[in-house]
């Protein structure tokens, strides 16, 4: 029996889907749930598990874009398992040849002097600084004739020997659907974006205290993330405007705080949600972004832990990045842009102190949100990033920190 094995639905509105890498060769013998295939689709990179046991024919290239549904593969089902193993090769016979072949003649191979030119086209060339050998010629035997160098072009600049060879890559399905987002971003929003500092001291100071019992007790580390992301949830519920988004014609605000965090994966940049962020510790916020960047990290990110987010959070500071303006993650209306942290003298009750800086952004879309609000927001989480024991703790560091 022939099994034709087709794309599957990775998840609503995918349409279609790319054969990112074969796992398996033509004539493999698979084992029925083996991963033969990884595929991208727009959101991210899933395995494509073999339905039955068999001999496999591929059916598409690397590369290839797919219908969702679509044929990729054949299965032969009625195959015996080969005994050295399930992805051994089956090799096909080949017939013997009902007669000998008549043994071909001898052919006489002519070397031709490619690059060799008459002396009309080494004068030509050499008034044009150009060497014979980078002409191709269209004379006999591959010479390089009058015609062929008064046509020559002379590469621009100044001749070094270098290499200016280039290649051309495909783009993948998520990266083509990443840049269609941000030319869609661009040109479907009124983005504008407010920029502030931020004096990163006290949270310096709170991770240096508690980061080694806090790493023991919970197993996971005391990041800039859990600060952030909980100065980000107590700003929206000031700010809800800055938590809602266009739906045709009206305005639709969440009661609830679905944070998009920007991680960098295999296949380009990712957008895992952190769910109800309202909801977390310190410790949950810390754990959550562990766990979604290792997946993303291995290529293990489903469509659904990507899929909706109110606001976004982009840490670009861990490129290197000082200042910049991130672009908005449609549908949503806000993101906010971390950057590095570089020491900065700063006028502190009258006199220069060296504090560590963070310069932050936040792009808006100013359909939605006025000047007043954008500010506003971004001024919130500046408070409560700048006094968090207070703001964000409430005054009871052990108890928030859950020490």
């Amino acid at each position: 029996m022939i099994l034709e094995m087709k794309v599957p639905s990775p998840g609503e509105s995918i349409t279609e889907v790319e054969i990112a890498t074969w796992l398996v060769e033509d004539g493999d013998y698979v084992e029925k749930d083996q991963a033969i295939a990884e595929v991208d689709s727009d959101k991210a990179t899933l395995e494509l598990p073999a339905e039955v046991s068999g001999i496999i024919t591929l059916k598409a290239e690397e590369g290839d874009a797919v219908e969702v549904g679509a044929v990729v593969c054949l299965i032969d089902t009625s195959a015996e398992k080969p005994e050295g193993g399930a992805t051994e090769k089956v090799e096909k016979k080949e017939e013997a040849p009902a007669a000998e072949a008549p043994k071909a003649a001898a052919v006489e191979t002519k070397t031709y002097a490619s690059g060799s030119a008459s002396p009309a086209a080494k004068k030509i060339l050499a008034e044009k600084g150009m060497d014979a050998g980078s002409v191709s010629g269209t004379g006999k035997d591959g010479r390089v004739t009058k015609d062929d160098a008064i046509n020559a072009v002379p590469s621009m600049g100044t001749p070094t020997g270098g290499s200016r060879t280039s290649t051309t890559s495909k783009m993948s399905m998520l990266r083509r659907k990443v840049a269609e987002r941000l030319v869609e971003a661009k040109n479907t929003t009124a983005m504008l974006t407010t920029f502030n500092e931020v004096d990163m001291s006290p949270i310096f100071a709170l991770r240096s205290e508690y980061k080694d019992t806090f790493k023991a007790k919970h197993g996971v580390g005391l990041g800039f993330m859990s600060f952030f992301t909980l100065a980000v949830v107590r700003a929206l519920k000031m700010y809800p405007a800055v938590n809602s988004m266009i739906s045709g014609k009206e305005m639709l605000s969440f009661d609830f705080c679905d944070i998009s965090i920007a991680v960098s994966g295999p296949k380009g940049l990712m957008v895992p949600v952190i769910r109800n962020a309202e909801n977390l510790s310190f410790r949950g916020v810390e754990a959550e972004v562990k766990r979604l960047a290792l997946r993303a990290r291995d290529g293990q990110i489903t469509v659904d832990e990507m899929t909706g987010g109110t606001f976004t959070i982009t840490n670009g500071g861990v490129f290197g990045s000082m200042l910049s303006t991130p672009i908005i993650n449609p549908p949503q209306s806000g993101i906010l842009g971390m950057h590095n942290i570089v020491e900065r003298p700063v006028a502190i009750d009258g006199k220069v102190e060296i504090r560590p800086i963070m310069y932050v952004a936040l792009s808006y879309d100013h359909r939605i949100i006025d000047g007043k609000e954008s500010v506003g927001f971004l001024v919130a989480v500046k408070e409560a990033l700048e006094n968090p024991t207070e703001i964000l703790m409430n005054n009871d560091i052990k108890k928030a920190l859950e020490l």
